[in-house]
């Protein structure tokens, strides 16, 4: 796309106007972080929503407002408390951000949230896109939001064919995605915009069936024009994945405790509670007492994929006496308590499975 080209479709209003009057006919308006201006709510829902699709966080975003109705309810929290609750949901490093953020908000800020995005920016978790969408979405601030489904919709919108992968690049896109904001009405016009941006993104614009003729923008959209949808966003660098094998030992008393350690930070699972793990088969051995090596089950190879990294975990399960427990470190741990203790997901689906 040419800079020309780029300027002229800048320089109306088309897009503004067509995304927010068809946000208001055929946007999403259920959602429970919807139809309000509650930082809070919507702070919580842009974490939690961070690379995880809006059917999973549904459950989970009402559970944490039952158990933490406010900032100051989360951030006197303990981590092990808020990482339960958020067992299963991923990408840890949200939840771990999500409580120092709350903290900090507390600490710095006497429990309100900053209301400009660059202010947003320094609290711990929060990006410039995720900035600028609680400050649009709860102070009307003009300020553009660039997650994937907008970068998505823009680029098609656009035909901005250069390679995202490169900043300079980005950081361009970003350029013209503020000149596209709302200029007039700004108190409705930017929630609403931001709202149908990524409403636009999640239900039309979608990455592999786009719903082309039912778009609002697809008259000026110039991937529709040539019939190119499906070659935007443009960016070629890939993610160089790994595999990694792990042993798991799965030891539990007769009456259903665990012996559970908390994985180190930094590292795989950091600061969630986990079967012992191993680097090999032989090591997990050496952690089991000779008399009871013979009772090692040995349960199916799991696949769990990461974002860079694929873990071919070997769960081997074991019951052992409470006063014999595995040589290596952690405790034991009633079912009781368990059940409560942020755990990674694969843990928990084999809890759940056998």
């Amino acid at each position: 796309m040419s800079d020309r080209g780029a300027l002229r479709l800048v320089s109306d209003e088309f897009l503004a106007q067509a995304v927010i009057a068809w946000q208001v006919a055929h946007g999403r308006h259920d959602l429970p972080w919807q139809n309000t201006r509650d930082p809070y709510r919507v702070w919580l829902s842009e974490i939690m929503l961070q690379q995880t699709q809006v059917g999973t966080v549904l459950a989970y975003f009402e559970r944490f407002l039952s158990r933490f109705p406010d900032v100051a309810a989360l951030a006197n929290a303990s981590l092990d408390d808020v990482l339960g609750l958020w067992s299963g949901l991923g990408y840890y490093s949200r939840a771990r951000n999500m409580h120092r953020c709350a903290q900090e908000v507390m600490h710095q800020h006497a429990g309100v949230f900053p209301q400009s995005a660059q202010q947003l920016q320094h609290l711990p978790g929060i990006g410039p896109s995720t900035a600028a969408a609680i400050a649009s979405l709860c102070f009307s601030e003009r300020v553009a939001i660039l997650d994937g489904n907008v970068k998505r919709v823009l680029t098609r919108y656009l035909g901005f064919s250069q390679d995202l992968s490169v900043v300079v690049n980005e950081r361009r896109l970003w350029q013209l995605a503020h000149a596209l904001l709302p200029r007039t009405d700004l108190v409705d016009a930017m929630p609403r915009y931001t709202q149908g941006m990524m409403d636009l993104g999640a239900t039309l614009c979608t990455a592999r069936k786009p719903a082309c003729e039912s778009c609002p923008l697809q008259n000026q959209c110039v991937a529709h024009r040539q019939f190119t949808p499906l070659d935007f966003p443009v960016k070629t660098r890939r993610i160089k994945r790994s595999a990694q094998s792990i042993w798991m030992l799965w030891a539990r008393t007769q009456d259903g405790a665990l012996w559970l350690n908390k994985r180190p930070t930094p590292g795989v699972w950091a600061g969630l509670y986990c079967f012992a793990l191993f680097d090999s088969h032989q090591e997990m051995l050496a952690s089991v007492p000779d008399v009871y090596r013979v009772r090692l089950l040995g349960l199916p190879v799991v696949k769990h994929v990461l974002t860079h990294k694929d873990l071919h975990l070997h769960p081997f399960q074991l019951e052992l006496p409470y006063d014999r427990p595995p040589n290596v470190s952690g405790a034991w741990f009633e079912s009781s308590q368990w059940e409560r203790l942020g755990m990674p997901a694969p843990v928990r689906k084999l809890l759940h499975w056998v």
